[in-house]
């Protein structure tokens, strides 16, 4: 396990608006506002894009991820954090779950995944916490690690 204490900095709410792309804006504005570290919250409704549902093969790495297209709006509900990678850019690790007429799926947004009419985000920033984003060759991809 690795760990680090940290405080809530600031209170961000952001109102994303149709067309608007997850990640890519929440990484923006964090970026805007130099924000390191911190967690996300968001509903709302997303449109077309990618969910990443699971891996291909969950015995190999590194790990290929098994991709559910979307092209028509869900409601989603959804959870994340921020955390600077080795280049001190903000990225954000997010999962949502996706509703649409009694259909759900759950994935990682990471793909991108663009807003239908609008979502809510909350995002508290985190400082003090000395943790980032490190490429992990075996798995194939960023993972938490300490400073």
């Amino acid at each position: 396990m690795i760990a680090s204490e940290g405080r809530i900095g600031r209170v961000f709410v952001l109102r994303l608006q149709e067309g608007d792309k997850v990640p890519d804006c929440i990484e923006e504005f964090a970026k805007e506002r130099a924000v390191e570290s911190a967690t996300c919250l968001m509903l709302g409704g997303v449109g077309s894009g990618h969910l990443v549902v699971g891996p291909l093969n969950p015995h190999s790495r590194p790990i290929e991820p098994m991709l559910k297209s979307l092209d028509i709006a869900h409601e989603v509900v959804a959870v994340g954090t921020i955390f600077k990678d080795e280049d001190g850019a903000p990225r954000l690790h997010m999962h949502g779950a996706l509703g649409r007429g009694g259909y759900t799926a759950m994935g990682c947004l990471r793909q991108g995944v663009e807003i239908w009419g609008l979502a809510e985000v909350v995002l508290l920033e985190i400082t003090g916490l000395g943790m980032l984003r490190k490429m992990d060759p075996v798995f194939g991809f960023e993972v938490l690690s300490k400073e």
